[in-house]
Protein backbone atom coordinates (compact mmCIF):
# COMPACT_ATOMS: atom_id res chain seq x y z
CA UNK A 1 0.00 0.00 0.00
CA UNK A 2 1.87 2.97 -1.05
CA UNK A 3 0.42 6.76 -1.67
CA UNK A 4 2.50 7.79 -4.75
CA UNK A 5 1.17 5.04 -6.57
CA UNK A 6 -2.70 5.34 -4.94
CA UNK A 7 -2.25 9.13 -6.49
CA UNK A 8 -0.90 7.87 -9.50
CA UNK A 9 -3.79 5.73 -10.10
CA UNK A 10 -6.40 8.62 -10.06
CA UNK A 11 -4.12 11.12 -11.99
CA UNK A 12 -4.47 8.40 -14.89
CA UNK A 13 -7.81 6.78 -14.35
CA UNK A 14 -9.29 7.66 -18.21
CA UNK A 15 -13.10 7.48 -16.84
CA UNK A 16 -15.35 7.78 -14.25
CA UNK A 17 -15.00 5.67 -10.92
CA UNK A 18 -17.92 3.36 -10.11
CA UNK A 19 -17.37 4.66 -6.30
CA UNK A 20 -15.75 7.70 -4.38
CA UNK A 21 -16.06 7.31 -0.68
CA UNK A 22 -15.52 9.75 1.39
CA UNK A 23 -13.88 8.72 5.27
CA UNK A 24 -11.23 6.47 5.90
CA UNK A 25 -12.85 5.35 9.41
CA UNK A 26 -13.78 2.10 9.98
CA UNK A 27 -17.40 2.50 7.63
CA UNK A 28 -15.35 3.96 4.92
CA UNK A 29 -13.10 1.12 5.12
CA UNK A 30 -15.36 -1.63 5.49
CA UNK A 31 -17.61 0.32 2.60
CA UNK A 32 -14.24 0.25 0.12
CA UNK A 33 -13.47 -3.47 0.91
CA UNK A 34 -17.65 -4.39 0.25
CA UNK A 35 -16.85 -2.16 -3.05
CA UNK A 36 -13.97 -3.38 -4.73
CA UNK A 37 -14.50 -7.08 -3.69
CA UNK A 38 -17.42 -7.29 -5.63
CA UNK A 39 -15.64 -5.59 -8.84
CA UNK A 40 -16.67 -2.25 -8.76
CA UNK A 41 -14.05 0.35 -9.33
CA UNK A 42 -13.33 1.96 -5.67
CA UNK A 43 -11.86 4.78 -4.76
CA UNK A 44 -11.83 5.60 -0.61
CA UNK A 45 -10.35 9.21 0.23
CA UNK A 46 -9.23 10.20 4.03
CA UNK A 47 -8.65 14.19 4.99
CA UNK A 48 -6.55 12.85 7.74
CA UNK A 49 -4.98 9.41 8.47
CA UNK A 50 -6.85 5.95 8.47
CA UNK A 51 -9.31 6.06 11.48
CA UNK A 52 -7.84 9.27 12.68
CA UNK A 53 -10.87 9.87 14.62
CA UNK A 54 -13.48 8.24 16.15
CA UNK A 55 -12.59 4.82 15.22
CA UNK A 56 -9.17 4.66 16.89
CA UNK A 57 -10.58 5.91 19.83
CA UNK A 58 -13.18 2.86 21.01
CA UNK A 59 -13.46 1.24 24.29
CA UNK A 60 -11.46 -1.44 22.07
CA UNK A 61 -14.36 -4.29 22.39
CA UNK A 62 -15.70 -5.95 18.98
CA UNK A 63 -19.32 -7.05 21.19
CA UNK A 64 -23.30 -7.39 20.93
CA UNK A 65 -23.73 -5.21 23.23
CA UNK A 66 -25.32 -6.02 26.50
CA UNK A 67 -27.22 -2.75 27.05
CA UNK A 68 -28.75 -2.95 23.57
CA UNK A 69 -29.97 -6.05 24.96
CA UNK A 70 -31.49 -4.27 28.34
CA UNK A 71 -32.99 -1.42 26.06
CA UNK A 72 -34.91 -4.11 24.36
CA UNK A 73 -32.92 -3.74 20.71
CA UNK A 74 -32.97 -7.57 20.23
CA UNK A 75 -32.11 -6.69 16.10
CA UNK A 76 -29.54 -5.06 16.93
CA UNK A 77 -27.81 -7.29 19.13
CA UNK A 78 -28.47 -10.53 17.13
CA UNK A 79 -27.26 -8.61 13.93
CA UNK A 80 -23.76 -7.92 16.09
CA UNK A 81 -23.37 -11.21 17.52
CA UNK A 82 -23.18 -12.31 14.49
CA UNK A 83 -20.99 -10.14 12.99
CA UNK A 84 -18.44 -10.61 16.25
CA UNK A 85 -17.91 -14.04 14.83
CA UNK A 86 -17.33 -12.90 11.58
CA UNK A 87 -14.80 -10.15 12.69
CA UNK A 88 -13.12 -12.97 14.97
CA UNK A 89 -12.92 -15.74 11.88
CA UNK A 90 -11.18 -13.14 9.13
CA UNK A 91 -9.08 -11.14 11.86
CA UNK A 92 -7.86 -13.34 14.05
CA UNK A 93 -4.37 -12.06 14.85
CA UNK A 94 -6.33 -8.94 15.87
CA UNK A 95 -9.87 -10.16 17.35
CA UNK A 96 -10.02 -12.07 20.26
CA UNK A 97 -12.04 -14.00 22.82
CA UNK A 98 -12.01 -11.74 26.23
CA UNK A 99 -13.87 -12.83 29.88
CA UNK A 100 -15.42 -10.27 31.52
CA UNK A 101 -17.16 -10.72 34.82
CA UNK A 102 -19.80 -8.48 36.74
CA UNK A 103 -19.51 -8.04 40.08
CA UNK A 104 -22.46 -8.80 42.37
CA UNK A 105 -23.24 -6.47 45.96
CA UNK A 106 -26.90 -6.26 45.79
CA UNK A 107 -28.57 -9.72 46.22
CA UNK A 108 -31.04 -8.83 43.11
CA UNK A 109 -28.05 -8.49 41.09
CA UNK A 110 -26.96 -11.61 40.68
CA UNK A 111 -30.65 -13.11 39.24
CA UNK A 112 -31.27 -10.21 37.19
CA UNK A 113 -27.97 -9.58 35.62
CA UNK A 114 -27.66 -13.64 35.21
CA UNK A 115 -31.42 -13.85 33.12
CA UNK A 116 -30.22 -11.04 30.93
CA UNK A 117 -26.93 -12.61 30.21
CA UNK A 118 -27.93 -16.10 29.44
CA UNK A 119 -30.34 -14.41 27.08
CA UNK A 120 -27.27 -12.88 25.37
CA UNK A 121 -26.15 -16.76 25.30
CA UNK A 122 -29.12 -17.95 23.73
CA UNK A 123 -29.54 -14.57 21.32
CA UNK A 124 -25.56 -15.62 20.26
CA UNK A 125 -26.38 -19.14 19.65
CA UNK A 126 -23.58 -21.06 17.82
CA UNK A 127 -21.88 -17.65 17.40
CA UNK A 128 -20.98 -17.54 20.91
CA UNK A 129 -17.57 -16.68 22.45
CA UNK A 130 -18.46 -19.36 25.44
CA UNK A 131 -20.92 -19.95 28.32
CA UNK A 132 -22.17 -17.21 31.34
CA UNK A 133 -22.41 -18.24 34.66
CA UNK A 134 -22.58 -17.49 37.89
CA UNK A 135 -19.20 -17.18 40.03
CA UNK A 136 -18.94 -17.62 43.99
CA UNK A 137 -17.20 -14.52 45.74
CA UNK A 138 -13.58 -16.70 46.49
CA UNK A 139 -13.77 -17.33 41.79
CA UNK A 140 -14.58 -14.06 41.51
CA UNK A 141 -11.56 -12.77 43.50
CA UNK A 142 -9.72 -15.63 41.94
CA UNK A 143 -10.70 -13.71 38.77
CA UNK A 144 -10.52 -10.12 39.82
CA UNK A 145 -8.05 -9.93 42.37
CA UNK A 146 -8.09 -5.99 42.62
CA UNK A 147 -11.94 -5.85 43.13
CA UNK A 148 -13.51 -3.98 45.54
CA UNK A 149 -14.16 -6.39 48.67
CA UNK A 150 -16.87 -4.83 50.71
CA UNK A 151 -20.25 -6.28 50.34
CA UNK A 152 -19.20 -8.52 47.15
CA UNK A 153 -21.25 -11.26 47.32
CA UNK A 154 -19.66 -13.42 44.10
CA UNK A 155 -20.14 -11.98 40.25
CA UNK A 156 -21.39 -13.39 36.63
CA UNK A 157 -19.12 -14.59 34.03
CA UNK A 158 -19.69 -13.82 30.13
CA UNK A 159 -17.77 -13.34 27.27
CA UNK A 160 -17.21 -10.98 24.61
CA UNK A 161 -14.54 -10.04 22.03
CA UNK A 162 -11.75 -7.52 22.20
CA UNK A 163 -9.17 -6.22 19.14
CA UNK A 164 -7.13 -3.24 18.47
CA UNK A 165 -8.91 -0.71 16.14
CA UNK A 166 -6.88 1.48 14.06
CA UNK A 167 -4.70 -1.79 13.95
CA UNK A 168 -7.68 -3.15 12.53
CA UNK A 169 -8.31 0.03 10.19
CA UNK A 170 -5.21 -0.48 8.78
CA UNK A 171 -5.18 -3.75 7.41
CA UNK A 172 -8.81 -2.87 6.31
CA UNK A 173 -6.94 -0.08 4.21
CA UNK A 174 -4.81 -3.21 3.03
CA UNK A 175 -7.38 -5.26 2.42
CA UNK A 176 -9.41 -2.64 0.36
CA UNK A 177 -5.71 -1.97 -1.60
CA UNK A 178 -5.61 -6.31 -2.42
CA UNK A 179 -9.19 -5.96 -3.76
CA UNK A 180 -8.20 -3.42 -6.18
CA UNK A 181 -9.67 -0.36 -4.55
CA UNK A 182 -7.71 3.28 -4.39
CA UNK A 183 -7.65 4.22 -1.08
CA UNK A 184 -5.36 7.29 -0.32
CA UNK A 185 -5.08 9.15 3.41
CA UNK A 186 -4.50 13.48 3.74
CA UNK A 187 -6.62 13.97 0.44
CA UNK A 188 -9.61 16.39 1.35
CA UNK A 189 -12.70 16.46 -0.57
CA UNK A 190 -13.82 20.26 -0.64
CA UNK A 191 -16.91 19.60 -2.35
CA UNK A 192 -19.08 17.82 -4.69
CA UNK A 193 -19.24 17.27 -8.54
CA UNK A 194 -23.14 17.82 -10.14
CA UNK A 195 -24.20 17.27 -13.64
CA UNK A 196 -26.98 20.25 -15.36
CA UNK A 197 -29.88 18.23 -13.92
CA UNK A 198 -27.94 18.50 -10.40
CA UNK A 199 -27.55 14.46 -9.85
CA UNK A 200 -24.13 14.49 -8.31
CA UNK A 201 -21.47 13.15 -10.53
CA UNK A 202 -17.62 13.11 -8.24
CA UNK A 203 -15.97 14.68 -6.02
CA UNK A 204 -13.17 17.85 -5.70
CA UNK A 205 -10.39 17.49 -3.40
CA UNK A 206 -6.98 18.66 -1.78
CA UNK A 207 -3.92 16.79 -1.36
CA UNK A 208 -3.23 17.83 1.85
CA UNK A 209 0.51 17.57 1.80
CA UNK A 210 0.88 19.04 -1.81
CA UNK A 211 -1.79 21.40 -2.17
CA UNK A 212 -3.15 19.93 -5.05
CA UNK A 213 -6.44 20.08 -6.12
CA UNK A 214 -7.86 17.20 -7.55
CA UNK A 215 -11.51 16.39 -9.47
CA UNK A 216 -12.40 12.69 -9.62
CA UNK A 217 -14.95 11.93 -11.47
CA UNK A 218 -17.62 8.84 -10.53
CA UNK A 219 -20.97 7.52 -10.78
CA UNK A 220 -21.49 7.05 -7.26
CA UNK A 221 -20.48 9.13 -4.83
CA UNK A 222 -20.42 7.74 -0.47
CA UNK A 223 -20.35 9.76 2.29
CA UNK A 224 -19.25 7.73 5.39
CA UNK A 225 -17.78 10.38 7.57
CA UNK A 226 -18.90 9.18 10.60
CA UNK A 227 -19.41 12.75 12.60
CA UNK A 228 -18.55 14.71 9.54
CA UNK A 229 -21.53 13.49 7.73
CA UNK A 230 -23.27 16.75 8.16
CA UNK A 231 -20.61 18.44 6.42
CA UNK A 232 -20.81 16.53 3.69
CA UNK A 233 -24.50 16.63 3.15
CA UNK A 234 -24.07 20.45 3.56
CA UNK A 235 -21.97 20.28 0.48
CA UNK A 236 -24.79 18.68 -1.42
CA UNK A 237 -27.18 20.98 0.15
CA UNK A 238 -26.63 23.74 2.37
CA UNK A 239 -30.56 23.73 3.91
CA UNK A 240 -30.57 19.92 4.82
CA UNK A 241 -31.35 19.33 8.67
CA UNK A 242 -28.59 18.28 10.65
CA UNK A 243 -28.40 14.09 11.08
CA UNK A 244 -25.90 13.85 13.33
CA UNK A 245 -26.22 14.15 17.61
CA UNK A 246 -22.48 13.99 18.33
CA UNK A 247 -21.42 11.89 21.90
CA UNK A 248 -18.26 12.14 23.38
CA UNK A 249 -16.55 9.20 25.53
CA UNK A 250 -13.72 9.59 27.31
CA UNK A 251 -11.07 6.37 28.44
CA UNK A 252 -8.59 6.47 30.80
CA UNK A 253 -5.95 4.02 30.67
CA UNK A 254 -3.67 2.59 33.77
CA UNK A 255 -0.98 0.45 34.78
CA UNK A 256 -1.84 -3.30 34.61
CA UNK A 257 -1.11 -3.30 38.41
CA UNK A 258 -4.92 -2.13 38.67
CA UNK A 259 -6.17 -4.62 37.20
CA UNK A 260 -4.05 -7.87 37.15
CA UNK A 261 -4.98 -11.19 35.04
CA UNK A 262 -7.24 -11.14 31.98
CA UNK A 263 -10.74 -10.55 33.07
CA UNK A 264 -12.53 -7.64 32.51
CA UNK A 265 -14.79 -5.82 35.04
CA UNK A 266 -18.27 -4.59 33.29
CA UNK A 267 -20.80 -2.51 36.03
CA UNK A 268 -24.01 -2.97 33.84
CA UNK A 269 -25.83 0.72 35.18
CA UNK A 270 -23.59 4.16 35.68
CA UNK A 271 -25.42 7.53 37.15
CA UNK A 272 -24.88 8.36 33.91
CA UNK A 273 -27.13 5.13 32.52
CA UNK A 274 -23.83 4.03 30.56
CA UNK A 275 -22.34 0.66 30.98
CA UNK A 276 -19.07 1.27 32.75
CA UNK A 277 -15.71 -1.42 31.60
CA UNK A 278 -12.00 -2.12 32.86
CA UNK A 279 -10.63 -4.14 30.33
CA UNK A 280 -7.05 -4.92 29.97
CA UNK A 281 -5.39 -4.08 26.80
CA UNK A 282 -1.59 -4.34 25.69
CA UNK A 283 -0.72 -5.06 28.94
CA UNK A 284 -2.30 -1.95 30.51
CA UNK A 285 -5.66 -0.91 31.86
CA UNK A 286 -8.57 0.87 30.37
CA UNK A 287 -11.48 2.51 32.33
CA UNK A 288 -14.31 3.78 30.15
CA UNK A 289 -16.46 5.42 28.79
CA UNK A 290 -18.98 8.61 29.52
CA UNK A 291 -21.56 9.29 27.07
CA UNK A 292 -21.78 13.50 26.71
CA UNK A 293 -23.34 15.50 24.02
CA UNK A 294 -21.29 17.74 22.27
CA UNK A 295 -21.50 20.55 20.21
CA UNK A 296 -18.32 20.98 18.68
CA UNK A 297 -17.21 18.46 16.09
CA UNK A 298 -13.02 17.75 16.15
CA UNK A 299 -10.49 15.26 14.84
CA UNK A 300 -9.15 16.24 17.84
CA UNK A 301 -11.60 15.94 21.13
CA UNK A 302 -9.97 15.98 24.53
CA UNK A 303 -11.46 14.74 28.00
CA UNK A 304 -13.51 17.68 29.94
CA UNK A 305 -12.77 17.51 33.71
CA UNK A 306 -15.63 16.20 34.99
CA UNK A 307 -15.38 13.10 32.70
CA UNK A 308 -11.91 12.23 34.34
CA UNK A 309 -13.19 12.86 37.57
CA UNK A 310 -16.38 10.75 36.69
CA UNK A 311 -14.22 7.73 35.32
CA UNK A 312 -11.84 7.74 38.67
CA UNK A 313 -15.17 7.82 41.13
CA UNK A 314 -16.86 4.84 39.93
CA UNK A 315 -12.80 3.26 38.83
CA UNK A 316 -12.20 3.44 43.04
CA UNK A 317 -15.82 2.47 43.67
CA UNK A 318 -15.19 -0.81 41.98
CA UNK A 319 -11.20 -1.05 42.56
CA UNK A 320 -9.42 -1.85 45.76
CA UNK A 321 -6.52 0.24 44.20
CA UNK A 322 -8.43 3.71 44.24
CA UNK A 323 -6.69 5.43 40.73
CA UNK A 324 -5.99 9.42 41.21
CA UNK A 325 -4.97 11.80 38.36
CA UNK A 326 -1.59 11.10 38.79
CA UNK A 327 -1.69 6.89 37.63
CA UNK A 328 -3.55 8.24 34.52
CA UNK A 329 -0.91 7.09 31.86
CA UNK A 330 -3.04 8.51 29.11
CA UNK A 331 -6.05 9.61 28.69
CA UNK A 332 -8.40 9.79 24.84
CA UNK A 333 -11.60 11.00 23.52
CA UNK A 334 -13.78 9.96 21.28
CA UNK A 335 -16.68 11.42 19.15
CA UNK A 336 -19.61 8.88 18.32
CA UNK A 337 -21.78 9.58 15.24
CA UNK A 338 -25.05 9.16 16.48
CA UNK A 339 -27.98 9.31 14.39
CA UNK A 340 -30.99 12.03 15.48
CA UNK A 341 -34.30 10.79 15.71
CA UNK A 342 -35.84 13.61 17.40
CA UNK A 343 -33.68 12.68 20.78
CA UNK A 344 -34.64 15.13 23.59
CA UNK A 345 -30.40 15.56 23.74
CA UNK A 346 -28.92 12.27 26.01
CA UNK A 347 -27.29 10.41 24.03
CA UNK A 348 -27.06 7.49 26.41
CA UNK A 349 -30.24 6.27 25.06
CA UNK A 350 -29.85 7.39 20.97
CA UNK A 351 -29.78 3.79 19.46
CA UNK A 352 -26.81 2.79 17.75
CA UNK A 353 -28.63 1.38 14.01
CA UNK A 354 -27.02 2.30 11.17
CA UNK A 355 -29.12 4.28 8.93
CA UNK A 356 -28.47 4.85 5.14
CA UNK A 357 -29.98 8.25 3.63
CA UNK A 358 -30.19 8.81 0.31
CA UNK A 359 -30.43 12.52 -1.19
CA UNK A 360 -32.34 13.81 -4.48
CA UNK A 361 -29.15 14.33 -5.62
CA UNK A 362 -27.98 11.05 -5.60
CA UNK A 363 -25.77 11.17 -2.30
CA UNK A 364 -25.85 8.11 -0.41
CA UNK A 365 -24.72 8.97 3.45
CA UNK A 366 -24.24 5.80 5.87
CA UNK A 367 -24.47 7.32 9.45
CA UNK A 368 -24.44 5.55 12.96
CA UNK A 369 -23.47 1.94 13.39
CA UNK A 370 -20.13 0.78 15.24
CA UNK A 371 -16.95 -0.98 14.85
CA UNK A 372 -18.72 -4.78 15.45
CA UNK A 373 -21.23 -4.33 12.74
CA UNK A 374 -19.60 -2.21 9.84
CA UNK A 375 -19.04 -5.17 7.56
CA UNK A 376 -22.58 -5.17 7.30
CA UNK A 377 -23.42 -1.92 7.29
CA UNK A 378 -20.80 -1.66 4.09
CA UNK A 379 -23.45 -4.32 2.34
CA UNK A 380 -26.56 -2.58 3.10
CA UNK A 381 -24.97 0.53 1.85
CA UNK A 382 -23.63 -1.01 -1.63
CA UNK A 383 -26.89 -2.73 -2.26
CA UNK A 384 -28.38 0.93 -1.80
CA UNK A 385 -25.77 2.82 -3.87
CA UNK A 386 -25.05 0.03 -6.66
CA UNK A 387 -28.34 0.87 -7.28
CA UNK A 388 -28.30 4.74 -7.33
CA UNK A 389 -25.59 4.97 -9.36
CA UNK A 390 -27.48 2.31 -12.24
CA UNK A 391 -24.43 -0.17 -11.97
CA UNK A 392 -25.04 -4.03 -12.23
CA UNK A 393 -25.74 -6.26 -9.34
CA UNK A 394 -23.02 -7.98 -7.52
CA UNK A 395 -23.37 -10.50 -4.54
CA UNK A 396 -21.53 -9.93 -1.38
CA UNK A 397 -18.45 -11.48 -0.86
CA UNK A 398 -17.26 -9.99 2.30
CA UNK A 399 -18.82 -12.63 4.91
CA UNK A 400 -16.01 -14.60 3.94
CA UNK A 401 -13.40 -12.31 3.25
CA UNK A 402 -9.62 -12.29 5.36
CA UNK A 403 -8.54 -9.11 6.16
CA UNK A 404 -4.99 -8.34 5.55
CA UNK A 405 -2.66 -10.10 8.07
CA UNK A 406 -5.03 -13.07 8.82
CA UNK A 407 -2.81 -15.71 9.96
CA UNK A 408 -4.11 -18.85 12.19
CA UNK A 409 -0.97 -19.29 14.36
CA UNK A 410 -0.06 -15.15 15.07
CA UNK A 411 0.72 -16.19 18.44
CA UNK A 412 3.90 -18.09 16.90
CA UNK A 413 5.28 -14.60 16.40
CA UNK A 414 4.83 -13.02 19.47
CA UNK A 415 5.08 -9.18 20.31
CA UNK A 416 5.16 -9.19 16.44
CA UNK A 417 1.85 -11.25 16.19
CA UNK A 418 -0.34 -8.85 16.11
CA UNK A 419 0.81 -7.93 12.80
CA UNK A 420 -0.37 -11.37 11.79
CA UNK A 421 0.54 -12.16 8.59
CA UNK A 422 3.14 -9.63 7.87
CA UNK A 423 5.53 -10.22 11.01
CA UNK A 424 7.65 -12.80 9.46
CA UNK A 425 8.49 -9.73 6.99
CA UNK A 426 9.16 -7.43 9.42
CA UNK A 427 11.44 -9.99 10.82
CA UNK A 428 13.19 -9.98 7.99
CA UNK A 429 13.53 -6.47 7.95
CA UNK A 430 15.44 -6.89 11.13
CA UNK A 431 17.55 -9.85 9.32
CA UNK A 432 18.58 -7.78 6.96
CA UNK A 433 19.46 -4.51 9.06
CA UNK A 434 20.21 -5.70 12.61
CA UNK A 435 20.28 -2.61 14.44
CA UNK A 436 16.43 -2.20 13.40
CA UNK A 437 15.36 -4.63 16.37
CA UNK A 438 16.17 -1.66 18.49
CA UNK A 439 13.88 -1.12 20.97
CA UNK A 440 12.55 2.17 20.68
CA UNK A 441 11.81 2.54 24.99
CA UNK A 442 12.01 0.54 28.05
CA UNK A 443 8.27 0.85 27.99
CA UNK A 444 7.47 -0.38 25.18
CA UNK A 445 8.05 -4.11 23.01
CA UNK A 446 7.93 -1.52 19.67
CA UNK A 447 11.12 -1.81 17.11
CA UNK A 448 12.67 0.49 14.41
CA UNK A 449 11.80 -2.00 12.12
CA UNK A 450 7.80 -1.60 12.98
CA UNK A 451 8.52 2.59 11.61
CA UNK A 452 10.24 1.31 8.29
CA UNK A 453 7.36 -0.95 8.07
CA UNK A 454 4.43 1.30 8.25
CA UNK A 455 6.25 3.84 5.96
CA UNK A 456 6.84 1.19 3.35
CA UNK A 457 3.40 -0.96 3.61
CA UNK A 458 0.60 1.22 5.90
CA UNK A 459 0.84 4.53 4.95
CA UNK A 460 1.94 6.54 7.81
CA UNK A 461 2.74 9.68 6.58
CA UNK A 462 3.93 11.84 10.21
CA UNK A 463 5.28 10.38 13.34
CA UNK A 464 1.50 10.53 14.81
CA UNK A 465 0.25 8.29 12.41
CA UNK A 466 2.85 6.04 13.76
CA UNK A 467 2.80 6.62 17.36
CA UNK A 468 -0.56 7.20 17.37
CA UNK A 469 -2.36 4.41 15.05
CA UNK A 470 0.48 2.00 14.05
CA UNK A 471 1.43 1.82 17.34
CA UNK A 472 -0.68 2.66 20.23
CA UNK A 473 1.69 4.05 22.46
CA UNK A 474 0.49 7.49 22.59
CA UNK A 475 -2.74 5.83 24.15
CA UNK A 476 -0.80 3.53 25.99
CA UNK A 477 1.44 5.88 27.83
CA UNK A 478 1.31 9.48 26.66
CA UNK A 479 5.07 10.25 28.25
CA UNK A 480 6.55 7.62 27.17
CA UNK A 481 5.59 8.39 23.98
CA UNK A 482 6.92 11.52 23.53
CA UNK A 483 10.49 10.24 24.71
CA UNK A 484 10.00 7.74 21.80
CA UNK A 485 9.67 11.09 19.09
CA UNK A 486 13.44 12.12 17.97
CA UNK A 487 14.09 8.39 16.96
CA UNK A 488 10.88 7.76 15.27
CA UNK A 489 10.97 11.29 13.28
CA UNK A 490 14.67 10.59 12.01
CA UNK A 491 13.22 7.27 10.40
CA UNK A 492 10.80 8.39 8.78
CA UNK A 493 12.62 11.17 7.45
CA UNK A 494 15.12 9.19 5.96
CA UNK A 495 12.11 6.62 4.62
CA UNK A 496 9.75 9.23 3.64
CA UNK A 497 13.04 12.08 2.09
CA UNK A 498 12.53 14.52 4.25
CA UNK A 499 14.62 16.83 5.28
CA UNK A 500 15.41 18.35 9.00
CA UNK A 501 12.90 20.79 9.37
CA UNK A 502 10.49 18.14 8.47
CA UNK A 503 11.56 16.35 11.61
CA UNK A 504 11.86 19.26 14.12
CA UNK A 505 8.01 20.38 13.12
CA UNK A 506 6.88 16.49 13.52
CA UNK A 507 8.98 16.53 17.15
CA UNK A 508 7.12 19.82 18.06
CA UNK A 509 3.84 18.99 17.21
CA UNK A 510 3.47 15.68 18.12
CA UNK A 511 4.79 17.20 21.79
CA UNK A 512 1.94 19.44 21.45
CA UNK A 513 -0.69 17.35 20.93
CA UNK A 514 0.58 14.56 23.38
CA UNK A 515 0.18 17.51 26.54
CA UNK A 516 -3.75 16.72 25.94
CA UNK A 517 -3.12 13.31 26.27
CA UNK A 518 -1.96 13.63 30.28
CA UNK A 519 -2.61 15.60 33.17
CA UNK A 520 -0.63 17.81 33.54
Amino acid sequence: MNRKEMLTRIQRADRPWDFVIIGGGATGLATAIEAASRGYRTVLLEQDDFSKATSSRSTKLIHGGVRYLQQGNVTLVLEALKERRLLRENAPHLVHNLRFVVPVYDWWEGPFYGIGLKLYDMLAGRHGFGSSGHLSREKTLAYLPTIETKGLRGGIIYYDGQFDDARLAVNMAQTAAEQSATVINYMKVTGLMKKEDGIVSGVKARDMETGDPYEIPAKGVINATGVFTDKVIAMDDPASEKMILPSQGVHLVFDKSFLPGESAVMVPHTADGRVLFATPWHNRVIVGTTDIPVAEISLEPRPMDEEIEFLLTHAAHYLSKDPGPEDILSMFAGLRPLVSHGSDGSTAAVSRDHTIHISRSGLVTIAGGKWTTCRKMAEDTIDQAATVADLPDSPTVSKDLHIHGFHKNFDKFGELGIYGADAQSIADLINERPSLGERLHEKFSTMAAEVVWAVRHEMARTVEDFLSRRTRALLLDARASVEMVPKVAELMKRELGRDESWAEEQIHRFRGLAEGYFVS
